[in-house]
């Protein structure tokens, strides 16, 4: 299927789960992550959950960062430019909600995208090569390439892979791995 097919079906799919559902599973996605050897670095960009998109409830992996006292980092979006700009979450960062319901800190401490060594990557759908799907806009496919080549991507999903997303360009950044409740992909 094309990327605008899987977009719709997903966002379908996703809007149908309760909020008991997607806490659930959530905290499986959590404690799968929990199973991979990717706990020895120091920066992990988290992104922060838009509530009304239903997406996973990042909570659970940024309790799980705080408690083994690792850097966590969340972005601020500007739709001018479909870039992100990085900034260390401290129990002092201020979130503000942006006018698309996305959590972002107003201000802090701005960290480069070299430093990052992990990040948790949004997405509706993903495939079995692990080209993923997300809203259409390219902010995470612009982040991701201009993160250091050894920075894991893992994409975090509700559903099980696709078999294949039709029209992959050669601008898609691919996951290393994909977490659902179920099952780890690895790319």
């Amino acid at each position: 299927m094309t990327k605008t097919t899987l977009r719709k079906t997903y966002k379908t799919l996703r809007s149908q789960l309760s909020d008991e559902n997607i806490d659930d599973l959530s905290l499986k996605i959590a404690n799968q992550l929990l199973t991979l050897s990717i706990w020895d670095y120091s920066f992990y960009h988290v992104f922060l959950s838009i509530e009304s998109q239903k997406e996973i409830n990042t909570d659970f992996i940024l309790n799980i960062l705080s408690g083994k006292d690792k850097n966590i980092v969340v972005s601020k979006s500007d739709f001018e430019t479909n870039t992100l700009t990085n900034y260390l979450l401290t129990d002092a960062t201020t979130l503000k909600l942006n006018t698309y319901n996305i959590p972002e800190p107003v201000d802090g401490i701005a960290i480069t995208n070299d430093k990052i060594d992990v990040v948790f990557v949004p997405l509706l759908v993903f495939d079995l090569q692990g080209h993923r799907v997300g809203y259409g806009k390219g902010f995470y496919d612009t982040f991701l390439a201009s993160c250091k080549p050894e920075t894991l991507k893992i994409g975090l999903s509700f559903f099980e892979a696709e078999t294949r997303i039709e029209d992959t360009s050669n601008t898609d950044i691919k996951l290393d791995y994909c977490v659902t409740p179920e099952k780890i992909y690895s790319f």
